[in-house]
């Protein structure tokens, strides 16, 4: 009887524990599970976290948007958009990816930067994603790896052109200019007025060369030089860019007083303010600049030619995402890029962001957007030292900006910028070395 009092004993503890222990893992189960989105079989998926690696830190709120909107489809991959300030980005991504490290999704600067990411190898082949082939050819380039595969998934075109301010031309019974003289005259008729004519300084390099890429076409003669000297028939030293060398030395006298000390900051408050009449920038400067001063009323004109030529307005692809090679989640990367290759997203990306989407027929509602993006189609030019001659350390077209920086100084001549731009290309650009 003992010995049958202790079984019964035994059983009874056992059955407790098996009890407490069913009630203990449900409970558990019941905590992990939880809020985690059902697969259509009932079940929990795993949420799956992507991180977003970009220079546009003053598109945090509206990268929130873009990530809702891929969420309605796609509930249980996460997406962070942690952005880097614009001059440290390069350096914050290229010391993460030597790691082996850096965001599952890569905002890659357009052609030379980011192709070389893609020949180093830290880039993830993209061919076969859903979209790609809805992109013109010339948009895909831009992130195209030497190998022929595609790497990234356009996102935007950037223009460079002369922005100005309706109501001070309004005022002052001004007109958008027809040819360079008459862009000459406007800008003296400004200065004669006591407006400053161009916001414009010389402190940050990149400003100069992407004024030259507003400029230069006027003089070179746009689309027909490009080609030219891209194939090697033609070079820096031709009396063609000069010229346009020469009109940027010509402009100095329209900028605001101590213009060498002025950065992008400094401008930007110029012309938003309505201290400087016209403001030679990109199109990414129109939702800042209204942000300053949301009444003011943006117009814009493309460059019109010295030499008897169409206007026109520069243009490039501004920027792809990519994945990362060493990502853990590809796969859900590779969602986040079809997502991307959409034209729902497109259209959502023109109307929030008020830039002009790499996808042709995307239409804006905003009315400025809109203009410029018309004007793509029709006159456009590349800016040529992004799209071709970002190669050479340092770049030729680092090499441009700091030889404009010392011509603006009083350090070198317009003959002298081209000479050292052409002895920079020389070095690394095939066409320059048959």
């Amino acid at each position: 009887m003992k010995k049958l009092g202790k079984l019964w004993l035994f059983g009874l503890f056992t059955l407790i524990l098996v009890l407490a222990t069913a009630c203990s893992n449900d409970k558990g189960g019941t905590e992990k599970t939880e809020g985690k989105p059902k697969d259509e079989g009932g079940g929990s998926k795993e949420t799956v976290t992507l991180t977003i690696g970009s220079w546009r830190t003053e598109d945090t709120a509206k990268y929130e948007k873009v990530i809702a909107e891929f969420n309605k489809k796609n509930p249980d991959i996460k997406v962070e958009f942690k952005p880097s300030k614009n001059t440290e980005y390069n350096t914050i991504l290229n010391t993460a990816l030597q790691s082996g490290e850096g965001p599952d999704i890569i905002h890659l600067r357009p052609y030379t930067p980011g192709i070389a990411l893609a020949d180093a190898g830290y880039l993830e082949p993209l061919d076969g994603v859903a979209g790609l082939n809805d992109f013109p050819e010339a948009a895909l380039n831009a992130s195209k790896g030497t190998d022929g595969k595609q790497y990234g998934v356009p996102l935007n075109m950037s223009t460079t052109q002369m922005f100005y301010n309706k109501k001070i031309f309004k005022d002052n019974g001004l007109k958008e200019p027809k040819t360079w003289d008459e862009f000459i005259k406007l800008a003296q008729t400004l200065k004669d007025k006591k407006i400053v004519p161009i916001a414009l300084g010389s402190k940050e390099g990149w400003l100069l060369s992407a004024v030259h890429g507003i400029v230069g076409p006027a003089h070179y003669g746009g689309n027909e030089f490009v080609e030219k000297i891209t194939k090697g028939e033609t070079n820096f030293n031709s009396p063609e860019f000069v010229n346009s060398i020469k009109a940027m030395d010509e402009l100095k006298k329209f900028f605001p007083d101590n213009y060498e000390g002025l950065g992008m900051d400094d401008i930007r408050t110029l012309f938003a303010t309505g201290t400087a009449a016209m403001f030679p920038m990109g199109s990414w400067e129109i939702e800042v600049v209204r942000g300053l001063n949301p009444d003011i009323e943006i117009g814009f004109f493309p460059m019109p030619s010295a030499i008897g030529k169409e206007a026109t307005i520069t243009a490039w692809v501004d920027g792809s995402f990519a994945v990362n090679a060493k990502s853990k989640h590809k796969e859900e990367a590779k969602k986040f890029m079809e997502f991307l290759a959409t034209k729902e997203f497109a259209t959502l990306f023109t109307n929030e962001f008020k830039m002009i989407s790499a996808m042709p027929g995307v239409k804006s509602q905003d009315e400025l957007v809109t203009g410029l993006s018309e004007a793509v189609e029709k006159i456009s030019t590349p800016y040529m030292m992004v799209v071709h001659f970002a190669g050479g350390n340092p770049t030729s077209k680092a090499t441009l900006e700091t030889e404009l920086q010392g011509m603006y100084l009083g350090k070198q001549t317009p003959e002298g910028v081209a000479k050292k731009v052409q002895e920079n290309a020389e070095t690394w650009f095939k066409p320059f070395q048959k």
